[in-house]
């Protein structure tokens, strides 16, 4: 069963997988709004607060190395790492322009690539971001906040390949990307990953909706809320799953995956 990639809420979700030994640490969590900074400016985000991560700056530790090596060991053991790649690229057809918002070191958005999409990775986290330009150069990489997403993508566009700064096809936020937003922002950030689909383009994302499947002690705020904040970003709920896999969703799973349509 694949809820991140074989296990509910994308790995890593063990303890001790990211800085500090953070117990149910979730997956790339990166690109969130509200990184933070001196005081005056934003909140940081939920992700800055559990990695020490502030303005953008470096972790205390290299987070992109400790979650790769937790991925290479859990495909070592043979289990399938690429879940959602393979979830988002049955949506759409070869060659579609997709998004990694919040890309981390940016195993869904090689794989997709792999699969013959056309894909930009995003994220705030510096030390992530770096593993993700060593790895792959098929992929356009930002440096960016998500809430600041726009004008990341146009400081990108003169330099991108055609359609890498959008509008896209799909837009995917895997690894509890969204529950780690800076609180208060969430809303803001599912309006700007609205605005930069194409009419019809998708919005996938995959979350954990309580503390078994978060790196918090419970999740900030439910499905009912978060379909609220995407109706009035203008999406259409088309479907939900339990898994990445493709589970059906039902009322007790602790792990959903979302898929809306732009209007």
């Amino acid at each position: 069963m694949v809820t991140g990639t074989g296990e509910r809420g994308g790995f890593p979700d063990q303890p001790g997988d990211l800085p500090g030994d953070l117990p149910g640490q979730g997956g790339p969590a990166a690109g969130r709004a509200g990184s933070g900074g001196p005081a005056g400016e934003a909140p940081p985000s939920r992700w800055a607060s559990l990695t020490g991560t502030r303005g953008g700056g470096a972790p205390s530790v290299a987070v992109g190395d400790r979650y790769d090596e937790r991925f290479a060991s859990l495909a070592a053991s043979g289990l399938d790492i690429h879940g959602e790649a393979s979830f988002c690229a049955a949506l759409v057809p070869a060659g579609a322009r997709i998004l990694d918002a919040g890309c981390g070191t940016g195993r869904v958005a090689i794989r997709l690539a792999e699969l013959g999409c056309s894909c930009t990775g995003v994220d705030v986290d510096p030390s992530m971001l770096a593993r993700a330009k060593a790895v792959s150069g098929e992929v356009t990489w930002i440096l960016g906040d998500l809430a600041n997403l726009p004008a990341a993508l146009a400081d990108q566009g003169a330099t991108a390949p055609a359609g890498r700064a959008g509008p896209f096809d799909l837009v995917v936020a895997a690894g509890n990307v969204i529950p780690l937003l800076a609180e208060g922002t969430e809303a803001h950030v599912l309006r700007v990953l609205a605005g930069v689909l194409r009419p019809g383009g998708l919005l996938v994302a995959g979350f954990g909706l309580d503390g078994a499947h978060l790196p918090l002690p419970e999740a900030p705020f439910g499905l009912a809320e978060y379909d609220r904040w995407c109706v009035g970003a203008g999406l259409t709920l088309e479907r939900r799953f339990a898994t990445w896999d493709g589970a059906p969703d039902r009322p007790e799973d602790g792990y959903a995956v979302s898929v809306h349509r732009r209007d």
